[in-house]
């Protein structure tokens, strides 16, 4: 009886054996790619931090800690942090703000109401650089729409992206404009999947519309809220094609972000190392933001 059950607990052993190592097998392709195509490029990153390197001769040369402390006593890279903190702040907020309004709105009963939402969400799938351009024309102070629309204000247009206090305002309008459509649509989405039970409850007891919004509406929506927060943190911290079209960074470095910086750092100034230091401050950031988000959405995200 004993060595029938000693058996039974070797073949029992050796059949988990082989279903782990069939296991490991399956996983092992996934594992490979997104080691080599996610892990080592941030190692790699964090290694050419280390390191000064122009990326056209010779071998990186390890010089510690001294791209980081270059960065943090630039006033230059204050400058730029406060430039990717302004820009990230105000087009989260009014991407939220903006996009739960507009879904509001396309949530009514209007006429042409596929159209209407159709070309709400249109400038999200046309690319940066086609919506930078447009914009540019819009901003032109001699020739575009902004010149007519000041000028029936009796007023001069501003010079909005030659200016360096309006480039970065120019540079928030057009990143809205594009992104505030998709916003809208998930919002939408999100409407229209309530239970219309817990509105009709509330109306039952006599509250009024603002109330159900405020205490019935946002706490049901919170998840929607929450995913547009993180997909728009992460868009407005690689936001690329806009910056490189419409400002190039300028006037001098009144609308550079951080992500436009690394490529400066990189491709313009041959720095790698500045450049991955940067990219790897930019990192920690992203890293601190969706900590905070995570924290966040375990207090006030109510997923039923």
């Amino acid at each position: 009886m004993a060595y029938h059950s000693r058996e039974r607990r070797r073949g029992r052993r050796r059949r988990n054996r082989r279903e782990y190592a069939l296991f490991a097998l399956l996983l092992l392709p996934n594992i490979s790619l997104v080691a080599t195509f996610e892990y080592w490029p941030v190692l790699y990153n964090a290694y050419l931090s280390l390191t000064d390197w122009n990326m056209i001769s010779g071998a990186p040369e390890w010089v510690g800690l001294d791209n980081y402390v270059d960065l943090f006593t630039s006033s230059a890279f204050h400058q730029v942090l406060s430039n990717t903190a302004y820009f990230a702040v105000v087009v989260i907020v009014g991407s939220v703000v903006l996009g739960l309004l507009l879904a509001l709105l396309l949530n009514q009963k209007l006429r042409l109401r596929g159209v209407v939402r159709t070309a709400a969400f249109a400038p999200y799938v046309i690319s940066g650089a086609a919506v930078a351009t447009l914009w540019l024309f819009i901003f032109d102070p001699n020739y575009g729409l902004s010149r007519f629309i000041f000028s029936g204000l009796g007023t001069t247009s501003p010079r909005w992206v030659t200016d360096g206090e309006w480039a970065m305002p120019a540079l928030i309008i057009a990143y809205l404009w594009k992104g505030v459509g998709f916003v809208a649509i998930v919002y939408l989405a999100g409407l229209q999947g309530l239970p219309e039970e817990y509105d009709e409850a509330a109306r039952i007891d006599g509250a009024g519309r603002w109330t159900i919004f405020r205490k019935i509406t946002l706490p049901l929506l919170s998840p929607v809220t929450f995913f547009v927060s993180v997909i728009t943190t992460i868009g407005t911290f690689q936001a690329y094609d806009l910056i490189a079209v419409l400002t190039g960074g300028g006037p001098g470095i009144s609308t550079t972000t951080l992500s436009w910086y690394v490529y400066e750092r990189a491709f313009k100034a041959s720095d790698a190392g500045g450049a991955a230091a940067s990219a790897m401050i930019l990192f920690a950031i992203l890293l601190v933001i969706t900590v905070v988000q995570n924290m966040y959405s375990q207090r006030k995200v109510h997923y039923q």
